[in-house]
C-alpha cells in the first residue's frame, strides 16, 4: 500500500530535496508527495485529497504556522493521519508544544533524510495498523447489524400473536416466550392447528449457540411443522424429522424436542419427548407433577430410530408447562443453578394462573435469582392450559 505524504514548508528547496531522495520509492508507488508552502495551502490540499496519510510540516511558516495547522488537523479526528513536525535545531519549546498537541514525531533542520525515512516508515506501520483495525471494526459492526436483523427475523417466524386461536380461546389458553442469549438463538417453540379438534405444540433446544444453532433451529421448526400439520402421530412425525435431520446435520448438531398434540374437546395430549426436559403439570387442585422422563433419543444423531408416543389428559383448569434448560440452569453469582426445585416452587406459587402469568412469574423468579448475572443460555417456555 502506497503512503501519501503532504510536505508543508515555505522553503522550496525541500520539495526538490524530497523528490530526489525518495525518487525510487516514488517510481515504485510506495510514496506519493504533495506540497504546500503554508498552513492555509495545506488545509486546501487536505480537502482535495482526503486520503493523505502523513503531514510533514515546518513549524515556522507565514500565514498559518505548523502548530496552528496541527490544531486544525486534530479537529479532523482522524487517528490514521500522522503529523511529523520540523523545526530548527534547539527549538525545543515549539517541538515540545507540538508533541504535547498530538504530533507523531519530529525532525530538526537540517533534515537527516535517512532518519526521516525511518520515521515515515514507523508512521506508515501505525497507519496500516489503525486502518486495519478500523476495517475490522466496520466489518464487526456490519456483522452485528446483520445478526440483529437475523434475530428480528427469527422472532418474527415464531408465533407471537396471543391468543393464537381466538376461535377457541374459551377452551384453551396458550402462551409462549423466548429470550435468546445472543442476537439469534437455538431454542424455539411453535403451535399450529391440525384440524378442528387438534393443536400441535412444540418446544425444542438445538445444540450450540449463535448462527449455526439458529439455522439448524429454523430447519428443525420447518420440518416439524410441515410434517405435524398433516396429522401423523407424534412418534411418526419425529421419526420422519429425525431421518431428514440426520442427513442434513453437520458438526454433530442435534436438537431435543417435546412435540405434543392437544385434543381440544377431551383434553388428551399425545406426546413424544426426544431427550427434552420433562414438562410440569399444574393441576386444577394446585398440585404440581412432572411428566416422566422418556427413553427416546435426541433428534438428528442416529438414523433408523423409533420414537414412542405417551399420553396425558388435562382436566379443566390443568396446565402443562414446557421449558428449556436455560430456565433451570440459569446461574447466580455463586454459580448456583435455578434448578428444577426452584422452578417447581415457582409453579406452586401461582395456583389457578393463566398461561402468560405462569411464564411471567417464572421469568421474574429467574431474574431475581440470577440478580443481574449475564444470561448464558436461551430461555424458552410454552404453557398450554385447558379452560373447559
Amino acid at each position: 500500500m502506497g503512503v501519501k505524504i503532504l510536505s508543508v514548508d515555505d522553503e522550496l528547496d525541500l520539495e526538490i530535496l524530497l523528490s530526489q531522495y525518495f525518487r525510487r520509492k516514488i517510481r515504485k508507488g510506495e510514496y506519493e508527495f504533495f506540497f504546500a508552502h503554508n498552513g492555509v495551502e495545506a488545509l486546501k490540499v487536505l480537502l482535495e485529497h482526503k486520503d493523505i496519510d502523513i503531514i510533514l510540516s515546518d513549524i515556522n511558516m507565514p500565514e498559518m504556522d505548523g502548530l496552528t495547522l496541527l490544531t486544525k488537523v486534530n479537529e479532523l479526528q482522524n487517528p490514521a493521519l500522522k503529523c511529523i513536525m520540523v523545526s530548527a535545531y534547539g527549538d525545543m519549546g515549539n517541538i515540545r508544544s507540538a508533541m504535547n498537541n498530538g504530533a507523531f514525531d519530529f525532525a530538526t533542520k537540517p533534515i537527516d533524510l535517512e532518519d526521516l525515512e525511518r520515521t515515515i516508515e514507523k508512521a506508515r506501520g501505525q497507519i496500516e495498523f489503525i486502518k486495519m483495525t478500523e476495517k475490522e471494526h466496520s466489518e464487526l459492526m456490519s456483522l452485528q447489524s446483520d445478526l440483529s436483523v437475523a434475530g428480528e427475523i427469527q422472532k418474527a417466524i415464531l408465533p407471537n400473536t396471543f391468543p393464537p386461536f381466538p376461535e377457541i380461546k374459551d377452551k384453551v389458553d396458550v402462551y409462549a416466550a423466548m429470550s435468546p442469549t445472543m442476537d439469534v438463538g437455538g431454542d424455539f417453540y411453535d403451535f399450529f392447528r391440525i384440524d378442528d379438534d387438534r393443536i400441535g405444540f412444540v418446544i425444542a433446544d438445538v445444540s450450540g449457540k449463535g448462527v449455526p444453532a439458529a439455522i439448524f433451529m429454523a430447519v428443525s421448526r420447518t420440518l416439524i411443522r410441515s410434517t405435524g400439520i398433516h396429522g401423523e402421530n407424534t412418534g411418526e412425525c419425529m421419526q420422519y424429522v429425525n431421518e431428514l435431520l440426520c442427513k442434513e446435520s453437520h458438526d454433530m448438531m442435534f436438537v431435543t424436542v417435546f412435540y405434543g398434540i392437544y385434543h381440544v374437546n377431551s383434553g388428551l395430549i399425545e406426546y413424544t419427548n426426544c431427550g427434552h426436559n420433562p414438562p410440569y403439570l399444574l393441576l386444577h387442585n394446585n398440585k404440581v407433577e412432572q411428566l416422566p422422563y422418556a427413553n427416546n433419543i435426541i433428534v438428528g444423531v442416529s438414523e433408523g430410530e423409533k420414537f414412542t408416543v405417551d399420553t396425558v389428559t388435562l382436566s379443566p383448569g390443568d396446565s402443562i408447562i414446557l421449558y428449556t434448560d436455560g430456565v433451570t440452569e440459569a446461574e447466580n453469582a455463586n454459580h448456583e443453578e435455578f434448578s428444577d426445585e426452584r422452578l417447581e416452587a415457582t409453579i406452586k406459587s401461582v395456583p389457578g394462573a393463566g398461561s402468560q402469568e405462569i411464564i411471567e412469574s417464572i421469568l421474574e423468579d429467574v431474574n431475581d435469582f440470577t440478580n443481574g448475572m449475564a444470561q448464558t443460555d436461551d430461555i424458552t417456555m410454552l404453557v398450554l392450559k385447558r379452560l373447559k
